[in-house]
């Protein structure tokens, strides 16, 4: 059972953590910084962040949490990935550097950095109707993009050209952008309902 404040680990190994934590803070979770695999048995929900997903896969590793949160979350914890999160929860990665690996729960191939380096980061509003009305306005850096998916993968938002930037699989969610950064609060209040329905 689900308090009324939701338990929330973000993985604080490396990448934009704080802001995550920020963001669930002010939606009511209680939010805690996720670094050990002894953490990971009382938390309700889990959010890996953006930030460089060959670098956050390597300390997952050297950590000890990536095989028990592959686990939890193959067991139903939900999960919220954000551009670097959503290539660590993908089961594939094109373009990924020699010998890194995923949590391999979500049925996509994903590419890293498919829009190019840093200085080609941008900004657009997505129409997201799962989400409500308005658009999202969404922050790609150094961003992925869902290149194939599951049939039991479904389609949140996708670029005009079609691109599928945000993907859900039962309680896992994951973004291609970064809505911690626009304050756009979507995407994380659809994730603690995820909780909360857990």
């Amino acid at each position: 059972m689900v308090s009324a404040r939701p338990r929330i680990g973000v993985l604080a190994l490396q990448g934009d953590f704080r802001e995550h934590i920020a963001s669930l803070t002010e939606l009511g979770a209680d939010v805690v910084p996720l670094r050990r695999p002894e953490e990971i048995g009382a938390l309700d929900g889990v959010v890996i962040p953006g930030g460089e997903s060959s670098v956050m896969d390597k300390l997952a590793r050297a950590f000890g949490v990536a095989e028990p949160l592959s686990e939890a979350i193959r067991g139903g914890l939900p999960t919220y990935g954000t551009c670097a999160g959503m290539i660590m929860l993908s089961s594939r990665i094109a373009a990924g550097i020699p010998g890194q690996q995923t949590l391999d729960v979500l049925d996509t191939t994903v590419r890293r950095n498919a829009f190019g380096s840093q200085n080609d980061s941008f900004e657009i509003d997505i129409p997201m109707p799962a989400l409500g009305e308005a658009p999202v306005h969404a922050v790609f850096i150094r961003a992925p993009v869902v290149e194939r998916y599951g049939p039991g993968v479904d389609v949140l938002g996708a670029l005009p050209d079609g691109q599928v930037v945000a993907v859900q699989q039962g309680a896992v969610i994951a973004s291609a952008f970064h809505p911690e950064v626009a304050g756009e609060d979507r995407f994380h209040r659809r994730f603690l309902d995820l909780v909360r329905a857990a």
